[in-house]
């Protein structure tokens, strides 16, 4: 191997040209395969010679974990090499260099993008977790971009993975003080749970700017890091939406709801089918972030239109069903009230159910009236089941169920219009208006 400052090493089938960085232990090269591909490489040259007994069985696992996993947002080994001075891991090209640089540049990202990236981070620690494999050096530095013009996350540097069970402890310190957990820190024993603090750290600084624990020394470090909340479950949270990360099963799964939406639309059941339709557009978002084919993907956006005007006529029949009902339940409502006037709890209780109602018929008001419904039908359903039968049972017991129902009815509206980022992200598509107006009932 040729030393510092006469270039990078030399080996057989490819060209090693720029330097991309460098570490304790190796040298990343951009390099060039001598094949008619000409494919772009990044190789990891290690020095032998700077390897000791843990650096080895450090690389050993590296290897063999890249060599059998696949990922789209993993960066993969495509082969390892030796001679008599370095060992050569040979690994996807990343254009856009690592996400530390990318975050600098911008000096912070905006919350679409740290969204975007966090789902793909998420996956790519899921199939990790899934696998019982931890990462445990979780920071932007570690993290590549697959170009600067359309950027993919690819997790890199597996120098410090471990094969560990969610139940396996370890106490070995790996990783970087900044982005450590605080178990790890603390020198004390740690399980699999770490790589999520890290990844909490991560988007901290894409958001901020800046790592959360900045410090001075070690010792200032640790107090900062120091913390007994639990680490919430971070592959389920509504934030992260795995679910509707673009992928390549988002189309077959906003067709599979399409089929059921068509079905129960000619069913006659035309809540179902809105709720159904607006279902299959959240997965259609994805597959047209997705898709790469320009032709494929103007016919899943002339496919989309239709769904999209579909919608907005099941939108217009199930606001009147509504209204309807609602006028339907006053005179039974006013009954009730009255036979309730020795019963101040229950008059309470439907007061708040009066005030869900008003709250509803606001603009934007869905939210607040759903919390109102619950509380309102948490203590009506107390009520209830303490009632004797009679004429005011019945009356209570078809109120609560009326109730339910506008519950779940603004559930599913609530849930629709969290939606919101994926219809902003079809603003460059051209339909975000239509798929906002047709999810949304007023």
């Amino acid at each position: 191997m040729a030393g510092p400052g006469w270039g990078p090493p030399r080996l057989d089938g490819f060209i090693l040209t720029e330097r991309l960085g460098s570490g304790t232990y190796a040298t990343v090269y951009k390099a060039y395969a001598k094949k008619d591909t000409r494919e772009v490489v990044a190789i990891k040259c290690v020095a032998k010679k700077s390897l000791n007994k843990a650096s080895v069985e450090n690389l050993l696992t590296e290897i063999e974990i890249l060599k059998g996993i696949r990922h789209p947002h993993i960066v993969e080994l495509k082969d390892f090499q030796w001679d008599s001075d370095n060992i050569y891991l040979i690994m996807e090209f990343c254009a856009g260099g690592d996400l530390s640089r990318f975050i600098h540049t911008r000096r912070i990202l905006p919350e679409k993008v740290a969204r975007v990236f966090m789902q793909q981070l998420a996956s790519a620690l899921q199939f990790l977790h899934e696998r019982s494999i931890s990462h445990l050096d979780l920071k932007p530095q570690n993290i590549l971009l697959s170009s600067l013009e359309k950027p993919h996350l690819k997790l890199a540097d597996f120098g410090f993975a471990q094969h560990m069970s969610p139940w396996d402890e370890k106490h070995v310190l790996r990783g970087s003080p900044l982005y450590m957990a605080p178990e790890m820190v603390c020198q004390r024993q740690y399980d699999a749970r770490v790589d999520l603090w890290s990844v909490g750290v991560i988007l901290y600084e894409a958001l901020f700017g800046q790592p959360p624990f900045a410090s001075r020394s070690f010792t200032e470090l640790e107090e900062k890091i120091r913390s007994n909340r639990v680490i919430e479950d971070f592959f389920t949270h509504p934030w992260v939406d795995l679910e509707h990360m673009p992928s390549g099963e988002s189309l077959a799964r906003a067709t599979a709801l399409v089929v059921q939406a068509v079905k129960t639309d000619q069913d006659g059941d035309a809540a179902a089918a809105l709720s159904l339709y607006c279902q299959a557009l959240d997965f259609f978002v994805p597959a047209l972030h997705y898709e790469v084919d320009a032709q494929r993907k103007e016919a899943i956006k002339a496919k989309v239109g239709q769904y999209v005007s579909r919608a907005e006529e099941l939108k217009v029949i199930v606001s009147s069903s509504n209204q309807a009902l609602l006028r339907q339940g006053t005179s039974a409502q006013d009954l009730l009230r009255e036979m309730a006037r020795d019963k101040p709890r229950l008059l309470a209780a439907l007061e708040v159910a009066s005030a869900a109602t008003a709250k509803e018929e606001e603009a934007g008001g869905e939210q607040d009236a759903l919390d109102l419904y619950q509380h309102g039908l948490g203590e009506l359903l107390v009520l209830l089941a303490a009632e004797p039968p009679g004429r005011r049972r019945e009356l209570l017991h078809t109120e609560v169920q009326n109730l339910m129902a506008r519950a779940e009815y603004l559930k599913e509206q609530v849930k629709m219009k969290e939606s919101r980022w994926a219809a902003e992200t079809l603003d460059k598509e051209g339909l975000s208006e239509s798929v906002r107006s047709s999810c949304t009932l007023q």
